[in-house]
Formats: C-alpha cells, structure tokens, sequence
C-alpha cells in the first residue's frame, strides 16, 4: 500500500488568498501546529521574494520539527542568468531549508507569449536550476507550473520539461493544474501517460498533484491524480487560495485514509484535523465555513425528524462514518421541521436533563415551534438552545440579571456617530453600574456588559466576537419589522450561537448578547 505525502502551502499559496495574510510569527505558529498534525512537507514561503517570508526561515532554524520538512519556494533561474548568481536560488539556499520547491513552466503559452522566452532556455533554466539546488544538497521538488494545460496543448513539450527536471535528479514532479479547469477524468488519463513516460525513460523521480478549485473540483482532481499515480499531494489547509482556492487538505486526508484505506499524517493525528482547520481559519481570521466536509460544524448535523429518529437507534442510517475520527461531533438541530426525538437528542448533547418523560418533551417540541413561528431559528443558535430548555426544566440559573440599561447614539453634522452604553446588572445580591462607549449602540452595549462583569467573571476576556448578522423577518412593517439578530462567539476552545428576535434591533441584539454571556460563564472552567 502506497504511503502519500501531505505537502501544506498554506503559509504561500494559501497567503494569497484575498484578505488572508499572516505575520512571520504567525507563520511559525501555524508551521508547528501543521507538524503537530503529522504532515510532512511545509512550504514556508518564498525567501526570495519579500522580507515576511525570510523571516520565517530565520525563526524556522531555531525550531524543532518533528514530522515536517521545511520547504523553500522559488523559480527556476532568470532566463540567461548564471545559476550561481540567480538572487532567487541563493535566496532558497541561504534559507538553509532541506526541501526546494522550484516552479517551471510547462506550456509554450507562457514560454513564448507571457515570458518572451524561448522554449530551449526555458528547458536549460528548468535542468541547470535542478542541477544547482542538488549540487547544495537540496531534496527538490519541480513544479509544472500550467503542465495540464501545456500538455493539452502540445504534449511532446510538456514531457520534454519533465525530462529535463528528472534527469538533474528532481526528487518530485509536481503536475500542476494552475488554472483549476482540468476535468477528472483528463487529470486521471494524463497522470497515468506521464506516469508511463518515466517509466519508459527509466526516471526515479516520483510524481505529486497540485490542484487548484477554480471549477470546485480541486479534492476530486487531486484524489484522480492519486489513483492514477501521484504520491504527493500539494494543498492548503481549508482550501485557502488564490481567486477559488487551492485543494483542501483537511478533507483530502481523510479521503485518503479513511475512505481509501492510503495512509497518509498517522492515523492518530486524524482526530486533530477539526482543531487544526479551526485553528488556521482563526489565524487568517476568516469564519470558518460551516459545511466544511468533514470537520464543519454542518458536517454531521441532523435537522429533519426522521433523521434523528433514525440515527438515535443507528448512526449508520444518515451518517457517513464517525464523526469523532477527525475530531468533530454529531449535532442535532430543533426547528419546526423537528419532534420530540430531535428534542431529546439536544438535550443530551447539551447536557440537559429531562429525563423520559414523553409529554414533557413533546410539550418542549411544541414551544420551540410556537418560537419559531415568530421568528427564532434554534438549528443555528445552540447557545440559545441550551438556555432556553433549561428554562423550560427549571434548570436555569441565571448569572448575572439585568436591571437596566440606556444606549445613546449622538451624531454632529459630518463627525462620526457616537455610541454610549450605561448599564446597571445584578449578581448575586451585589449591584453594579458602569458606562462604556463603542464604534456602535450593540457594541457599547457589549463593552459595558463586559466591564459590569469583570469584577466578577475575569476570564471574560477570552471571549470575542466571531459573527454579528441581523435579518429582517417580515419585511411588510418596514422600518418596524421585526428583525432576528444572530451572534456567534468563542473562546479558546469553543464556538457557541446565539439569537434574538424583537421588533427593536437593540433588544433584539442584547438578548442574543446576554444569552452569549451567560451560556459562556457557564462554561466549566
């Protein structure tokens, strides 16, 4: 059984990503927790091309990893530059990185009409810069930038740059799909035609994929590039990349091992993959896509009452495989659509007891339906969820009360709006009274709730904001509708939801908000 390598390039071609970008500190954090995870390549950046990048080989020489090479990134030589003083390749070497990935192209498109190159010196910059980086003692891993592409075009020239990689002892062929707008059933046949090429000439080198989701089939693409040969698999984490991304690592793997028996990181790392994926999306601060395959928080939830039902006797019925494989858990949704089943479901998820007693659970059904009628949408706000059935069981114990607040906007001619929050709560028999102003009414609310419990809860301070959203529910009342303000919150180890309706978005926000407060202080410590 083939092992298939897992090279990351989340740190570079994840980093182009629009809106995504990380400090170098931030890139060694991410590189340790990618090794961590058990994969094997990490390519870093490229040393050569902006300072950020060469920073973080630096900082790389002092750290130890276990499981991963670090990888440099260039490009072949300049056309007519001596190798030994292309500023690039010395850039790679001087990084002192084990592995050098170089890109070359592929397709006489570039060669010719974007380069102003000729199709000889490309294949001697292709050769020459290989040569050089083993000469230095690099593993090196060439990459076909465009090969699928070129090879369409004009097959005979796309093997020839192959060739010339492969006999300066290319440890890897990366083919890429640069492009992302190769079929399957192409990156399948070709795969297996190049596979055979080398096979003839008698070449070592071994082949990699490299797939981009420009027709969102950059896992199917890379999964084809596997059968049919490829043993190192190019992606990011989350599938971060350039205008539609690059493959997504995170569900790549457990493709790989868990449905194609092919190993990949350690099958003990596999568990890791949910926290890893969570990890990365905060660190790129990006909210992390719920119908993630695999480690989303949609991934493995059941809305419909059948469905849970079903997989109350048998999980097999409407899941795929255990979801605790890769780290995440079953959810099970309470909405309109769902009974007494999804209410007993949730209430042991959430750890809430309510024992067996049917007319009681059906009761709860019946009353989340009635909420949801006016506009409260539970399959998305588990905190509110949890709150809500443990008011219904008397099983609540409020925190922290509310006695009064006031929210002010003030607004001066072409002066940006003034918010200002004052506030009066109750814990315990204290009260506690405290002012605060914020870039808005919902957050000077939000800044003068936090500074009311801090004298009592100063762990607060590991819970941030991840997603404010407000939806009008009716839109005939016009500026009076009612609206549905959803919060999404976490902390160092959890995500949580919460709602609000009202047809005052201010009331509307702060029960969402003081739901989010109390399902956090809640929380077992």
């Amino acid at each position: 059984m083939k092992q298939v390598y897992i090279y990351d390039t989340t740190l570079r071609d994840g980093s182009q990503g629009e809106n995504i970008s990380f400090s170098s500190e931030e890139m060694i954090k991410i590189a340790k927790r990618l090794d961590q995870a058990g994969i094997h390549y990490i390519e870093g950046g490229w040393p050569g091309s902006n300072a950020r990048d060469a920073r973080f080989f630096e900082l790389a020489r002092n750290e130890h990893f276990k499981h991963a090479r670090i990888t440099a990134f260039g490009a072949t030589r300049k056309p007519h530059t001596p190798v030994e003083a292309d500023l690039n390749l010395k850039a790679i070497i001087d990084s002192q990185a084990p592995t050098a990935a170089i890109v070359g192209k592929s397709w006489p498109l570039h060669v010719e009409q974007i380069m102003g190159n000729t199709r000889e010196e490309n294949l001697a910059m292709i050769h020459e810069s290989v040569a050089h980086l083993k000469a230095h003692g690099r593993e090196v891993i060439y990459d076909a930038e465009h090969f699928f592409d070129g090879y369409q075009d004009d097959a005979a020239y796309a093997l020839e740059t192959l060739d010339a990689a492969a006999r300066r002892g290319a440890d890897f062929l990366t083919l890429c799909d640069t492009n992302g707008g190769t079929m399957p059933f192409d990156i399948e046949a070709i795969v297996a035609q190049v596979r055979q090429y080398l096979t003839d000439k008698g070449f070592t080198s071994r082949l990699g994929i490299h797939t981009h989701n420009d027709c969102g089939l950059a896992v199917a693409n890379s999964i084809a590039g596997i059968r049919s040969g490829a043993i190192m698999v190019q992606g990011t984490i989350n599938g971060y990349g350039e205008r539609c991304g690059n493959a997504d690592l995170i569900t790549i793997i457990p493709l790989l091992t868990l449905k194609m028996g092919i190993p990949s990181i350690p099958n003990d790392k596999l568990v890791t993959l949910k926290h890893l994926s969570r990890f990365i999306s905060e660190t790129a601060n990006i909210v992390p896509l719920n119908s993630r395959p695999f480690v989303g928080r949609s991934a493995f939830a059941h809305k419909g009452g059948l469905h849970v039902n079903a997989i109350m006797k048998q999980p097999r019925a409407y899941e795929h495989m255990d979801p605790a494989l890769v780290g995440n858990k079953r959810r099970v949704l309470v909405s309109d659509l769902g009974g007494r089943s999804n209410v007993m479901y949730k209430a042991k998820e959430l750890g809430v007891e309510l024992g067996d007693d049917y007319d009681s659970s059906e009761k709860i059904a019946a009353e989340i339906k009635a909420m949801e009628n006016k506009g409260y949408q539970f399959d998305v706000a588990d905190g509110s969820m949890k709150i809500l059935l443990q008011k219904f069981t008397e099983q609540f114990t409020p925190l922290f009360e509310l006695e009064t607040f006031r929210v002010t906007i003030e607004k001066d001619k072409n002066q940006p709006c003034r918010a200002h929050a004052t506030i009066k709560i109750k814990v315990d028999d204290a009260d506690e009274i405290t002012a605060a102003e914020g870039s808005g009414p919902v957050s000077a609310l939000d800044n003068a709730l936090r500074k009311a419990l801090d004298k009592f809860y100063p762990d607060l301070a590991s819970m941030h904001l991840v997603d404010f959203k407000v939806r009008v529910i009716d839109g005939c009342g016009g500026t009076g509708a009612k609206v549905r303000v959803f919060i999404e919150s976490r902390d160092n180890e959890d995500i949580w939801s919460t709602i609000g309706v009202s047809e005052d978005i201010i009331e509307a926000s702060w029960q969402a908000l003081a739901d989010s407060f109390q399902f956090k202080l809640a929380k077992p410590s």
